[in-house]
C-alpha cells in the first residue's frame, strides 16, 4: 500500500475489503519497510543489515533488524484495532526463501542462493519466524483464518538459471526444481501445521503453476496481463485440481479503470476456451490487482480494492 501511515492503511484495508482483509505493507517508509526487510525481520537466528548493494546477512541484530520488527509490530497493532471482532480469513505476506535466497547478500556480497546450504538455512530460518508469526496474528485477532501469501517475483528467474551475480558479468546456476519445490513444500506444512493455507504470488512472466501445485499451495496469485497460451493448460489442471486462482486483472498504478465486468472479461474468455464449467468461477477466483499497490496514489489504492470487490461481484452474478 502506498504511504507510511499503518493506522490509515489498516483502515483502508478492512474497509474495503470485509470478508479477505490482509495486513498492509507500507514500503515508502524505508529499509525494513520493504519487502525483502520485513521479511528478513521475521527470521530466527539469521540478521540482514543494509548495505549500499542491498540486504546482506548479518552475525547479530542491528539497527537495521529493529527497524523491520518495529514497524512490523506498529502494523499488527494497527490490524489488531481495526479487526475487532471479526472472523474470516485474514491474508498475512512474506517473500517466500527463493526470492528471498536471490536478494539476500552473504558475507562476500553474493547472493545466499549461491550456496546450498545458506538456501537451507534460510528456509529453516523462515519456517520458525513464519511459525511464530501466524501464532501472533491468531492471537491478535482470534475470529481469523490466517493465509499466508509467499511472494515469489524471482522464482521462475531462480528455476531459470537468470539471477545475475555480485558483479553483473554473470548469472548463478538455476536450481534443481526438486529442490525448489521441497523448500516450498516446508513451508506449506509449517503453515498447514497452524491451519494457514499458503497462495504463491508471482508478478512475473512464466508462473510455474504446475510446480506449485506439487508443493500444496492452496492458490496461485500473478499477474493476469502476463499469461501466454502456454500456461493456460496449467491453469486448467491447476482448477480442476482444486486450486484458487488470484488473478491480477486490476492495474496497480494510477490509470483508468474499465467498467467491473470489462475487468474479468478476459478470465470469463479463459474459462470458455479451457472448457470449465462458468459455474466454478466464484469459488476458483479470487479478483486482485495486478501487483501491489504501492507505486499507486492513496486514493487510486482505495478506488482499486473497491472495484476488485465490484469486479467479483460482476463474475460471480453473470458467470457466462
Amino acid at each position: 500500500m502506498p504511504g507510511g501511515d499503518a493506522r490509515e492503511a489498516a483502515r483502508t484495508v478492512t474497509g474495503s475489503l470485509e470478508t479477505f482483509p490482509y495486513l498492509p505493507e507500507l514500503p515508502a517508509r524505508g529499509p525494513g519497510a520493504d519487502m525483502i526487510g520485513r521479511t528478513a525481520g521475521l527470521l530466527v537466528e539469521v540478521y540482514a543489515h543494509v548495505e549500499p548493494s542491498g540486504w546482506r546477512i548479518s552475525d547479530r541484530p542491528g539497527r537495521d533488524t529493529r527497524r523491520a520488527r518495529s514497524w512490523m509490530g506498529e502494523d499488527l497493532d494497527a490490524l489488531e484495532e481495526f479487526t475487532q471482532g471479526y472472523a474470516g480469513d485474514l491474508k498475512i505476506s512474506a517473500v517466500g526463501p527463493w526470492t528471498l535466497a536471490a536478494a539476500l547478500e552473504l558475507r562476500n556480497g553474493e547472493a545466499a542462493l549461491s550456496d546450498p546450504g545458506a538456501c537451507r538455512d534460510l528456509t529453516a530460518s523462515l519456517a520458525e519466524g513464519l511459525r511464530a508469526h501466524l501464532a501472533d496474528v491468531r492471537h491478535r485477532v482470534p475470529g481469523a483464518r490466517p493465509v499466508l501469501q509467499l511472494d515469489e517475483p524471482s522464482l521462475t528467474a531462480v528455476l531459470q538459471g537468470r539471477i545475475k551475480s555480485a558483479s553483473g558479468y554473470r548469472t548463478h546456476r538455476a536450481v534443481d526444481r526438486a529442490v525448489v519445490e521441497g523448500a516450498l513444500r516446508d513451508l506449506v506444512a509449517v503453515a498447514g501445521d497452524a491451519g494457514a493455507p499458503v497462495v504463491v504470488h508471482s508478478c512475473a512472466p512464466e508462473v510455474p503453476f504446475a510446480l506449485l501445485r506439487r508443493a500444496g499451495v492452496t492458490g496461485v496469485s500473478f499477474d493476469f496481463g502476463l499469461l501466454t497460451e502456454r500456461e493456460e493448460e496449467a491453469i486448467g489442471e491447476a482448477v480442476e485440481g482444486g486450486t484458487t486462482l488470484l488473478a491480477g486483472v486490476v492495474p496497480g498504478v494510477d490509470g483508468p479503470l474499465s467498467d467491473p465486468a470489462g475487468s474479468v472479461m478476459g478470465v470469463r474468455t479463459l474459462w470458455r476456451r479451457l472448457g470449465l464449467s462458468p459455474g466454478t468461477l466464484a469459488e476458483s477466483v479470487v479478483v486482485t490487482p495486478s501487483c501491489g499497490l504501492a507505486g499507486a496514489s492513496p486514493a487510486y489504492a482505495r478506488k482499486a480494492l473497491a472495484h476488485c470487490v465490484r469486479a467479483a461481484r460482476s463474475l460471480a452474478d453473470n458467470p457466462e
